[in-house]
């Protein structure tokens, strides 16, 4: 496959396995990225992680701002497919239609299943116990296209969104190389997708990220997990945001406490009541703080009882 022209398009470091596996196996004659952006408090102009491994291996680059507006110089290439990964942008008519093999994507979830740019959070948030990749052609609505090839993979009571994250990048680096040859030779079952079927995993809001501990201790759980470790749940006590990391699901039940309530304090946990039991809080990073085990920011509150009978907002 080394003769086979591609271009590239993709932004996160989920993207950066994919690219790496095409430029191994096949000739990658352009990278296509979302522009540098502003980070962090400092706000320091930071290159996209797929831009990066663009400069190492001297791949011509196209940073658009609006494909849809922006796309001739991507038709000029004249490439022979072009394969999209966590790119963040819709492709207009006018990409999708050209290239000789048409326009591929890998997605992190079986489609139909989570639709959308946050399919891996969303797995572990709404319970999900299996996900997966999907390579299918882009069609120009929302991971509507059909469906090429897919292949599973176990969600562990262990993952939080990191260690899910790094997984399914590696399968879909994996999927796509074995897939390709398929697609150049035609060898294919296009698989429409069932509308019947169809959830989203719509991006992660600033709203999302508040826990409400009204709701069950594996819901708790599942969105502790599912924003570890980016970008984090929180819950607010004494007007101070805390994020919260990793917690453990412990064994009792109050029926006379509120829900949010710090009803005990271990050297190495908080324990909070939720709807049905508790919740014991194991890392987290209080406001203005570093992020820290429990037991750490444990030590460094004078009087651990007066916490108890304190409810998180």
């Amino acid at each position: 496959m080394k003769d086979l022209k591609v271009i590239f398009m993709g932004t996160p470091e989920f993207s950066v396995n994919v690219l790496n596996s095409l430029i191994r196996n096949t000739n990658v004659i352009a990278v296509v990225t979302k522009p540098d952006k502003l980070v962090g408090r400092k706000q320091v102009l930071t290159e996209s992680a797929v831009k990066k491994v663009a400069l190492e291996n001297n791949i011509k680059l196209i940073q658009s701002t609006k494909i849809r507006n922006e796309y001739q110089s991507v038709i000029d290439l004249n490439t022979d497919i072009i394969i999209t990964c966590a790119y963040g942008q819709f492709l207009p008519k006018e990409i999708l239609d050209y290239p000789k093999y048409g326009c591929i994507n890998v997605h992190a979830s079986l489609l139909p299943k989570l639709r959308g740019g946050a399919p891996i959070h969303r797995a572990i948030i709404d319970g999900y116990t299996t996900t997966g990749i999907t390579i299918m052609y882009m069609g120009q609505k929302m991971d509507n296209g059909d469906i090429i090839s897919q292949k599973s993979i176990e969600i562990e009571k262990t993952d939080n969104v990191g260690t899910l994250h790094d997984k399914l990048s590696l399968l879909g680096a994996e999927l796509l190389i074995e897939t390709l040859p398929n697609i150049i030779s035609g060898q294919i079952n296009r698989i429409v997708q069932n509308e019947e079927e169809v959830t989203f995993g719509y991006n992660i809001s600033r709203e999302d990220e508040h826990i409400d501990f009204n709701k069950t201790k594996i819901e708790v759980l599942n969105k502790i997990r599912g924003l570890n470790p980016w970008p984090s749940s929180y819950a607010i006590l004494d007007n101070v945001e805390i994020k919260i990391y990793e917690a453990i699901i412990g064994e009792d039940i109050y029926k006379e406490k509120s829900n949010g309530e710090i009803v005990k304090v271990y050297k190495d946990g908080i324990v909070i009541k939720v709807s049905d039991g508790e919740i014991i809080l194991k890392t987290i990073k209080p406001s203005g703080n570093k992020k820290m085990s429990v037991k750490d920011y444990l030590n460094g509150y004078k009087e651990k009882n007066n916490l108890i009978g304190k409810v998180f907002r």
